[in-house]
């Protein structure tokens, strides 16, 4: 889950990590009486969750109320990477001395979170990694015993500080890190972490944070959907906010399975015998006759799906709920598209009979599931 900068910020405040005035605004009326309260130059920034703002236009600054007013107006509903700019955050104009990185990532193979911190601030610490990458440096927290004082102080030192302003340094990096351990982050950044002649100030924040870990932070699942804005499609995103698990893809076929390795195996067979697979959608284990009447049905209102494929080994999830949930979602649509299905497992003639007596076939083998899935949706 990809935050907005202004709700990292949020988040980085309640840890003492230090920010400028600012407040966010949808609409030119409201950033224009922000900039009044703030009292001096401004920079309006979009709040969307993509790099690339300023170089799209989506940062600019201004000098008077009035100016902020027309650049709001700019900027709010222009597009950048395909996303609808519809918040900006208006903040005070810090004079910088320099600009340093710092961010908290995963590192997978260490197991472990890692701090890479660098003096080129302002850029994409990808491109210092791979053009200069002794410019960057590197230190992994054993996770039971968290960001040590004197590992924060050495990197601040490695940075080239010392005295006043390796201790303030060091400071924002241990407050950073208990926001990306308190939080569950993927990525916790500061980028630039601006340089002032007295002290260091948070002039941009990221916050990726652990979408299976939104359990532990309740007041963040209502923005987890807006989140998704630019990555999924309206009907991916309808689908989450129905908690089913759907990818949608170019063909005219569904395909719903449970398990994601049963799923993808069936997408394989379709494509071999010739079909191209529209979605697919996965179950899950121990899926209800419920959840398995609104997958058909949501699968089905699928414009471009000639033939449905349901391809479902039976474990916890007994065949004869599948086969009930299947016919409880013809019933509801009416609909006449073809639905071949192909399930074996706990109750499996149960299902069967369950099917025949609704006059919908079954198949011995997920191949030959697959062949009459294709042949169907051609000869529609």
């Amino acid at each position: 889950m990809k935050l907005l900068e202004f709700e990292a910020k949020e988040i980085f405040r309640r840890y003492g990590i230090p920010l400028g005035q600012g407040m966010v605004a949808e609409n030119p009326c409201t950033a224009k009486d922000i900039a009044e309260r703030i009292g001096k130059p401004v920079i309006i920034k979009a709040q969307v969750a993509v790099g690339g703002r300023g170089k799209s236009g989506g940062i600019k600054p201004a000098e008077t109320p009035d100016q902020v007013y027309d650049v709001a107006k700019q900027i709010l509903g222009m597009k950048i990477k395909d996303l609808v700019v519809r918040k900006v955050l208006v903040e005070e104009r810090l004079t910088i001395q320099h600009e340093l990185y710092i961010g908290i990532i995963v590192d997978r193979a260490a197991r472990c979170y890692t701090i890479l911190a660098s003096k080129e601030g302002g850029v994409n610490i990808e491109e210092i990694a791979a053009m200069t990458p002794e410019k960057i440096v590197k230190q992994n927290i054993v996770p039971f015993q968290g960001l040590r004082s004197f590992q924060a102080n050495h990197i601040a030192r490695c940075l080239g500080y010392s005295g006043k302003k390796m201790q303030q340094l060091a400071d924002i990096l241990q407050r950073l890190y208990r926001v990306a351990y308190d939080m569950d982050a993927e990525l916790t950044e500061i980028n630039p972490l601006a340089e002032r002649i007295d002290d260091f100030i948070a002039a941009d924040a990221r916050l990726n944070i652990d979408n299976n870990a939104l359990y532990r932070h309740k007041e963040l699942e209502a923005k987890l959907l807006d989140s998704f804005e630019g990555e999924l499609t309206t009907r991916e995103i309808e689908a989450r906010a129905m908690d089913l698990t759907y990818v949608e893809l170019n063909g005219d076929i569904g395909i719903i399975g449970n398990g994601a390795g049963l799923t993808m195996a069936t997408l394989d067979t379709v494509m071999l015998y010739g079909g191209r697979a529209g979605n697919f959608l996965d179950l899950g284990g121990g899926a209800s006759p419920d959840r398995i009447s609104k997958a058909v049905e949501f699968v089905l209102k699928d414009g471009r799906v000639k033939a449905l494929l349901v391809n479902v080994l039976g474990g916890i999830t007994r065949c004869d709920d599948i086969a009930k949930g299947i016919i409880e979602a013809r019933q509801k649509l009416r609909d006449n598209k073809p639905i071949v299905v192909r399930m074996m497992g706990t109750n499996e003639e149960e299902g069967k009979c369950l099917l025949h007596e609704a006059g919908i076939e079954t198949n011995d083998t997920m191949e030959e599931a697959a062949q009459k899935a294709v042949t169907l949706a051609i000869g529609d």
